[in-house]
């Protein structure tokens, strides 16, 4: 974003409401240095998906440090360009907002609440029909015997008497068994219940489905065949998207569906979670879960991380539970990850240096001249290994043998680099260059085999969503691309895909794999939640790597 975008904004700004003479001293091109400093820094966090500004935060570039944040909010208050969100309708005119210690652009403000006010009022809302004392003291029994802890438990008393239940917890809290307990308590209530599963990503909605699936093995036989034949999408396709932010199914046509468990929440933005609701029937519940110290959704607006603020937790009372016992012992991924949660400014040194030789996160520290040879070898092992399965492959009338894809794409989970940037010394363009050189450039029928494909567009008509992730084989001196499912698809089907030996964290979000290698090149502010999602993507060990610089 640059300067003169900035001050066509603010210029534009000051055609649509002309600045009104300010009280203070304060000259007139300091005022309009700020304003226009104040807008650019709006933009640019709805750029990074934030609708507005932290005023607890660090100073936008350009501003003067005694400026931030009085200074800015003096200069929008005196100029008729902020209002304060308790008194919206005292100056209609007015662009931004202040809203307790946040500023935000006024239009995405109003989306928010308006978000928000419709999700509380799910939460507050009491399924027709109240189960009697004796039902509810069953459930709760059922669901102790299954080995659920107190804060379990509640959550599956909760999907029982509200029609929206936020579940949230950390890596290893047993989130995924807790929603499979939720929902046979949900089918033993109402056995002809329509369940949708749904998470942001492909790759989650498969996850998703794959863990509902295996964890109902020890219910009953009918609760467990309702289960592991839940349907579960992407978001998009359930919502039937046609194009950016427009959905076939809306109020008019609403989806056809009792209960929508929504997976991996940390990463639906606003414009999507509004779609969700205004396709939601009357009477349908929406479960919600996620961890709210991941990363926040690429688009504007986290709404996870709202809903779960301290006041808004408590409006939704017992609808809203946090899981917070972690019963997958993780070593050192475990307490650094727990460390995260509590930072502002993610790892220190101090924190690290504490690791020990045989914990399952390893600190590499090394300038940031060029990629460490350790880093490397680890690539070009995992492609190795890749390679030497896509060529092992065994063909039968076109299609690979089950098992032999299987193993494939499994090693596709065994390994993967993740950077917070794309670009520069440290970024993911130049780690897939370091095993594919030049042809990283090129289109996918260029790549050898073995190489990961990262999908990077919504290809309904293809059962393709943003961010699945296949891998080049090769038949018969022909290129193409195996996907989960046993899919074969042309090259030309993929357009505009990349390959995948390291992804950007943003990209890794609802994925996990066997082994992490996390860059994190110096930044002037680190974002624990950066540092949090990378390393809780690993099962089993990390190479952290830190710049000396």
């Amino acid at each position: 974003m640059s300067s003169a975008l900035g001050l066509a904004l603010t210029d534009s700004l000051t055609r649509l409401v002309p600045p009104r003479l300010g009280a203070t001293e304060q000259s007139t091109a300091e005022a309009k240095a700020i304003r226009e400093t104040a807008v650019m820094a709006l933009a640019e966090a709805l750029e990074r998906g934030e609708l507005g500004l932290d005023l607890n935060g660090p100073a936008p570039d350009g501003l003067e440090a005694n400026a931030w944040p009085n200074g800015m909010v003096t200069a929008l208050e005196e100029c008729g360009w902020l209002v304060s969100a308790g008194v919206l309708n005292a100056a209609p005119e007015a662009p931004f907002v202040l809203d307790g210690h946040w500023l935000r652009w006024r239009r995405w403000h109003l989306h928010l609440h308006h978000c928000l006010e419709q999700l509380l009022e799910l939460g507050r809302t009491a399924l027709p029909g109240a189960l009697s004392e004796d039902e509810i003291n069953a459930a709760r029994t059922a669901a102790r015997q299954a080995g659920l802890d107190t804060q379990q438990t509640q959550a599956v008393l909760a999907l029982l008497q509200h029609r929206l239940v936020l579940l949230t917890g950390g890596p290893g809290t047993g989130k995924t068994s807790t929603v499979v307990q939720m929902l046979a308590a949900a089918l033993t209530c109402n056995p002809a219940i329509q369940i949708q599963l749904a998470a942001p990503t492909g790759k989650a909605a498969a996850r998703l489905q794959q863990a509902v699936s295996s964890g109902s093995n020890a219910l009953g036989s009918d609760a467990m065949h309702h289960l592991s034949s839940l349907p579960s999408s992407t978001l998009h396709r359930l919502l039937e998207a046609q194009g950016k932010n427009r959905y076939r199914r809306n109020r008019s046509l609403p989806l056809v569906v009792d209960l929508v468990v929504v997976d991996e929440v940390s990463m639906v933005d606003l414009p999507l979670m509004e779609a969700l609701l205004e396709a939601l029937p009357d009477h349908a519940q929406l479960l919600l879960v996620g961890d709210p110290d991941q990363l926040p959704p690429v688009g504007p607006g986290a709404v996870l991380q709202e809903l779960s603020q301290p006041q808004r937790r408590h409006e939704l009372g017992p609808a809203a539970v946090e899981l917070q016992t972690t019963y997958r012992n993780n070593g050192a991924i475990a307490a650094l990850a727990d460390q995260l949660r509590q930072s502002s400014s993610g790892f220190s040194k101090a924190q690290l240096s504490q690791l020990l030789p045989d914990d399952n996160v390893q600190w590499l520290e090394v300038k940031r001249q060029g990629l460490p040879t350790r880093l490397l070898n680890d690539l070009r092992a995992h492609q190795e290994r890749l390679s030497a399965l896509a060529k092992a492959l065994r063909w039968h009338d076109g299609q690979p043998h089950p098992d032999d894809a299987a193993a494939l794409l499994e090693q596709l989970e065994a390994w993967v680099a993740l950077s917070p940037v794309r670009q520069g010394p440290w970024g993911v363009d130049t780690l897939n260059r370091a095993v594919l050189g030049d042809r990283s450039r090129r289109s996918v029928q260029h790549w050898p085999a073995g190489t990961p494909v990262l999908n990077r567009h919504n290809r309904a008509d293809q059962g393709l969503a943003n961010g699945d992730i296949g891998v080049v084989v090769m038949h018969e001196q022909e290129t193409r691309v195996l996907l989960p499912g046993q899919r074969l698809l042309h090259p030309a089907q993929l357009t505009g895909a990349e390959p995948a030996f390291a992804l950007t964290v943003h990209k890794s979000q609802g994925s996990q794999y066997s082994e992490v290698a996390l860059l994190l090149p110096p930044v002037r502010h680190q974002d624990p939640r950066l540092a949090y999602t990378g390393l809780t993507r690993a099962r089993h060990n990390v190479l952290l790597i830190t710049s000396e610089d």
